[in-house]
């Protein structure tokens, strides 16, 4: 949600754009916007290859059908890696779109293939407004100056994830903490790396399998808790040492959206192989699992991907994958907007975003739908882009950056 920001709600690739320009290699990270600068994750697929390598003819076991880029029905795990890529961090200056800077962080050979529609780089970076840091999780945790340099680096080790689906959680700021979330089929864990340093300040391991989903951290109390959402449990740790405040049951599986906080509750989703809403009070001790202490319950609908949207004590969020749009008030969970199909999006990974009484759903076709706040569904208008969009769009001011499949755009009235 973006405060006292009034961006365009009409757009086009001649209309309303006020630069775009080619980002190298792929990437679903959404871009982050400070000052005057954009900054852009990205992974690069070199020409260089593994010594001894097979070329890459040799697929995987296909994983469960899954949409495609595109909204058709694909397979979930292409050929194995045998090519070095560039893992690397970019800055654009926010007027021209002008590339300022452009910061190698390390070149490997990625060890997992990823899910289809996965990348190699879809954490998004996080900036303390001093320094970059972004995680490409098996490839290394890295703090950047806002020139580019590097001031340190952690290897937190390999992840194996389920499927081999590949990498995915972004890590979270507060308070100079920068928090990790390390969950696969090994022994997981959550880390907390002094934001100065990169040093370990603590680590809690987690009874948990692979999950996608980047924690939310909030104050409350005079403390502040990282909530972390999870298959088995969801769970609130202490940021400043690790421990276990309180823990809940009750999600479904392959944990992606992040939680959401309104008022002393927070909200958490998942929406794979059933669906999971749970709101949560933050005064909460120990286990809530099947208890009376949670605030409210819904299990007809919740998304799978992409992570809901807050706006105005009104919670907008899709079902599973597509492109059916759902609206509950967030004190009550009252349903506000059934189900309801958004006109020419089938399929959505990017998170919704929210502004000036209207929200923006983008599909992965590169289609953006704009509805008006409220008890229906009004839309506004349908935006579609020349490319396909898996990261979530970022709102500053009247502007909207929108990092597409091989393009970054400013979206903005002349």
């Amino acid at each position: 949600m973006a405060v006292d920001a009034a961006p365009p709600i009409s757009w086009g690739e001649s209309e309303n754009v006020r630069w775009k320009v080619p980002v190298p290699g792929v990437g679903s990270s959404t871009a982050i916007v400070l000052n005057d600068r954009v900054y852009v994750s990205a992974a690069v697929k070199t020409d260089r290859q593994e010594e001894g390598a097979a070329a890459e003819t040799q697929p995987k076991a296909a994983g469960p059908q899954t949409e495609s880029r595109r909204g058709g029905r694909g397979r979930g795990r292409p050929e194995s890696p045998t090519h070095y890529y560039d893992f690397m961090v970019l800055a654009f200056d926010r007027a021209t779109g002008k590339e300022i800077w452009r910061t190698s962080l390390t070149q490997q050979v990625p060890h997992e293939a990823g899910h289809s529609t996965n990348t190699f780089a879809s954490s998004s970076p996080v900036t303390d407004g001093e320094h970059l840091f972004v995680s490409f999780g098996s490839r290394g945790v890295f703090c950047l100056d806002l020139d580019g340099k590097v001031q340190w680096q952690r290897d937190l080790g390999q992840m194996q994830t389920r499927n081999a689906f590949g990498e995915a959680s972004s890590p979270a700021l507060h308070n100079g903490i920068l928090v990790v979330p390390w969950d696969h089929e090994g022994d997981s864990f959550l880390v907390a790396l002094d934001g100065k340093t990169g040093e370990e300040k603590w680590r809690t391991a987690r009874d948990e399998p692979t999950t996608w989903a980047t924690p939310l951290i909030t104050d409350f109390d005079g403390g502040s808790q990282v909530i972390t959402n999870g298959t088995n449990r969801v769970r609130s740790y202490d940021l400043a040492n690790g421990d276990l405040i309180w823990e809940c049951g009750g999600q479904v599986t392959n944990p992606i959206p992040t939680p959401v906080r309104f008022e002393d509750n927070v909200i958490c989703m998942t929406g794979y192989r059933g669906y999971a809403i749970y709101s949560i009070p933050l005064s909460s001790k120990g286990d809530l699992t099947d208890t009376d202490r949670v605030s409210w319950v819904e299990e007809d609908a919740a998304p799978y991907v992409p992570s809901p949207v807050l706006y105005k004590g009104q919670l907008y969020f899709n079902k599973s994958n597509t492109g059916v749009l759902v609206s509950r008030q967030a004190k009550t969970g009252e349903l506000v907007i059934e189900p309801t199909r958004l006109p020419e999006i089938s399929s959505i990974y990017a998170s919704p975003v929210a502004a000036n009484d209207h929200i923006y759903v983008t599909g992965r076709d590169g289609t953006t739908v704009v509805l008006k706040h409220g008890d229906t569904m009004q839309v506004v208008a349908t935006n579609k882009l020349d490319d396909s969009v898996d990261a979530s769009p970022a709102i500053v001011g009247d502007e909207i950056f929108i990092r597409s499949k091989s393009h970054l755009y400013c979206i903005a009235k002349p």
